[in-house]
C-alpha cells in the first residue's frame, strides 16, 4: 500500500484532532505541519511527533505532500484553500469554508475546475447512528417527515470572562454560535432527512454584551487567578444564543436552538425528527443510542451495533456492539472516505463525504439566518 503524504495547517484544538484521526488510517502519513512562524511550527511539530515543520508558503512547495488539511481560524480558510488547490493539492477544510458566499462560490468553482478532492469537515454526519437514521429514512422506515426539533448547546462561553478568537468578527465572521455549531446541526438535519430548508425566521441574543479579554496568555496563567487589571472590556456583537424557525421543501416545519451559554451542556447536539411512521431522537453526548418512537406500540431503543445496523451504515462502524465509538471516530470515518477518493486521484462524481459544495450550502443558510435576524422577518433561501 502506497501511503498518502499529508500536511496539516494550524495546531489549535482541531488540528491535532485531524492528526490523531489521520494516524488511525492505514494509507495516510502526516509528514508535516505548519504554523505562523517557523519557530512555532517546529515547537508544535516536536510536541506532536511530526518530522517536518513549515510556514504555509513553504508547505505548498513540498511536491511530495498530496493533501493539505486547513485547520486555522475562519478568516484564513478561503485564501489557504485557494492557494492549496492552485498548488495542485487535495484539500480538507474546516468549516466554515469561507467568510462569505462570494469566496465560497469561487472555491467550489476552482475545486471543480481542478478535479482535486475537496472536503469540508462536517464530521458529525459520521456518528454511526446519524448514518443509520439517514438510511432508515431512505428505506421509508420514518415515513413522510412532519417536523424537526434540533438543538446544539455548549457552556464554554458561559462566563463573561470566557474568551476566544471566535468572539472577534474579523477572525470568525459576523455569526458565531450559528456559524460555529449551528452549521453542524443544519448540515446533519438536511443530511439525515434529505429535505432542503427553504425559509428561516431567526432571533438572536447576545447575553454578554461586554466580555473581559485576558491581557495575559490564559495557558501560561492557568491555575492562577487573574486580577481585574488583567482584563480588557470588549464589546460583543455576535450571538451567544439563537432560535430559528425553519420551513422545508416538503411544506412542513422545524425549529432549532443554538447556545454557547448553557451551563452543563459541554457539547450536545440533539435531533428529534417526527415522521408519519416513527420518530427518531438522538443526542451526541450519548451517541451510541437512538430512541425510536411509535404511536401504536412500544417505543424502541436502538444501540449502535454493526450486526443490527443497515449495511450502508456499517461502513462507518469499526467496533462491535457495546464497544462505544465517539467524537474522534467521526473524523476517522470521514477521512476514510475522503482518502479513498484521494487514492483514486480525483473527486468522485457522487461523493459520500461533505464537499466544498456542502460548505457553500451551509454558508448560504447561515447568511440567510443572519439576514432574518437583522430584519426580524422570514427570509427565503
Amino acid at each position: 500500500m502506497q501511503k498518502i503524504n499529508v500536511g496539516v495547517v494550524g495546531t489549535g484544538f482541531i488540528g491535532p484532532a485531524h492528526i490523531e484521526a489521520l494516524r488511525r488510517l492505514p494509507n495516510t502519513n502526516v509528514v508535516a505541519l505548519c504554523e505562523v512562524t517557523p519557530e512555532l511550527a517546529r515547537q508544535k511539530a516536536d510536541q506532536l511527533g511530526i518530522e517536518r515543520a513549515y510556514t504555509f508558503d513553504e508547505l505548498l512547495k513540498q511536491d511530495d505532500i498530496q493533501v493539505v488539511h486547513i485547520c486555522t481560524p475562519n478568516f484564513l480558510h478561503y485564501q489557504q484553500s485557494k492557494a492549496a488547490l492552485e498548488a495542485g493539492k487535495h484539500v480538507v477544510c474546516e468549516k466554515p469554508l469561507a467568510k462569505d458566499l462570494h469566496e465560497a462560490e469561487e472555491l467550489v468553482k476552482l475545486a471543480k475546475e481542478t478535479g482535486l478532492v475537496n472536503a469540508v469537515h462536517f464530521n458529525l454526519r459520521y456518528y454511526p447512528l446519524v448514518r443509520q437514521m439517514k438510511v432508515m429514512r431512505e428505506r421509508k422506515e420514518l415515513g413522510d417527515i412532519y417536523s424537526i426539533i434540533g438543538s446544539y448547546l455548549q457552556d464554554w462561553l458561559f462566563y463573561d470572562t470566557d474568551y476566544n478568537w471566535r468572539l472577534e468578527p474579523d477572525k470568525s465572521g459576523d455569526s458565531r454560535a450559528i456559524a460555529d455549531i449551528g452549521s453542524h446541526l443544519m448540515d446533519s438535519l438536511e443530511y439525515i432527512t434529505g429535505l432542503k430548508t427553504v425559509a428561516v425566521m431567526a432571533d438572536f441574543n447576545t447575553v454578554h454584551k461586554v466580555r473581559k479579554k485576558p491581557l495575559k496568555p490564559v495557558e501560561t496563567y492557568s491555575g492562577k487567578m487573574l486580577q481585574p487589571e488583567d482584563y480588557a472590556d470588549v464589546p460583543i456583537n455576535t450571538e451567544d444564543h439563537a432560535n430559528v424557525l425553519l420551513r422545508f421543501d416538503n411544506g412542513n416545519r422545524g425549529v432549532i436552538t443554538v447556545s454557547q451559554v448553557s451551563a452543563g451542556r459541554k457539547n450536545q447536539m440533539k435531533l428529534e425528527i417526527a415522521g408519519s411512521k416513527k420518530t427518531f431522537a438522538w443526542n451526541s453526548e450519548a451517541p451510541n443510542e437512538m430512541w425510536i418512537g411509535n404511536r401504536d406500540g412500544a417505543n424502541e431503543s436502538f444501540m449502535r451495533d454493526p450486526s443490527l445496523a443497515h449495511p450502508e451504515a456499517r461502513s462507518v462502524i469499526s467496533f462491535p456492539g457495546g464497544h462505544n465509538e465517539g467524537f474522534p471516530d467521526t473524523s476517522k470515518q470521514l477521512f476514510k472516505e475522503v482518502y479513498d477518493a484521494v487514492a483514486a486521484g480525483k473527486q468522485p462524481e457522487n461523493p459520500t463525504f461533505p464537499t466544498f459544495a456542502d460548505g457553500y450550502r451551509e454558508l448560504l443558510i447561515c447568511e440567510k439566518i443572519l439576514e432574518s435576524n437583522r430584519k426580524q422577518a422570514w427570509v427565503e433561501i
